[in-house]
């Protein structure tokens, strides 16, 4: 059966899942980096940016177990690019170079239709016009029976958790305080939701907490 996961989603300890003001130059917000300082010493960042080394421990094998086994992704305009509005062209395609990392299809929300863009190593990025429900429908259908995740950002999860869209979400929590960006929790009553906390595992640089919704609430 198919599940709808978030999976190494880095969120700081006052909530925030991203910095302010995100641009080209600063595509997770001011200091939002630093919610990913875990992610990026392992070996599956560094290996994702054809580079060798990285570190092994407990953060690597999340990062790891965060990239396999899915069929398809979904993921908010805000994580395909910083275009905002009707799209101007189809010059922009996507944070990654010639080939991202996924290598499935993966479907984007946006309010502004586009033609779908094939990528090397087999990502196909689809724009979807007509909301998350939608584009989780589309991709459950391309996934072949896998798991779909989705990527983010922290506007689409919130969706998803208010919707009980979402089976399980992995939460990277960092010890920094951002102090303002996106909140990923704001007007969301989770246990009313039907999620509860799984377990949680301590890394080298985030602690590791898992939710599930366990119940139906509809």
């Amino acid at each position: 059966m198919t599940r709808i996961l978030v999976k190494s989603f880095g969120v700081s300890l006052d909530g925030f899942a991203a910095g302010p003001d995100q641009s080209l130059q600063n595509p997770l917000g001011l200091r939002g980096p630093e919610l990913m300082q875990w992610f990026f010493p392992t070996r599956t960042w560094r290996a994702m940016q054809g580079m060798d080394g990285g570190e092994t421990g407990i953060d690597n094998g999340f990062a790891e177990e965060g990239m396999r086994g899915f069929g398809a992704w979904v993921l908010g305009r805000n994580m395909f690019g910083p275009v905002r509005g009707p799209w101007p062209d189809e010059s922009w395609q996507g944070w990654w170079g010639d080939e991202p990392p996924y290598h499935v299809p993966v479907f984007v929300l946006t309010h502004h239709p586009r033609p779908p863009l094939e990528m090397k190593g087999g990502t196909t990025f689809h724009f979807v016009t007509d909301g998350l429900a939608s584009a989780l429908a589309q991709a459950r259908a391309a996934a072949g029976g896998q798991d779909v995740r989705i990527g983010g950002g922290a506007a689409t999860v919130r969706e998803g958790l208010r919707a009980g869209l979402i089976d399980e979400l992995h939460l990277a929590v960092r010890p920094v305080l951002l102090g303002a960006g996106e909140p990923l929790f704001q007007g969301l009553d989770l246990p009313a939701l039907g999620y509860t906390c799984e377990r949680q595992v301590a890394g080298e640089r985030a602690t590791h907490v898992f939710l599930r919704r366990t119940a139906d609430t509809t």
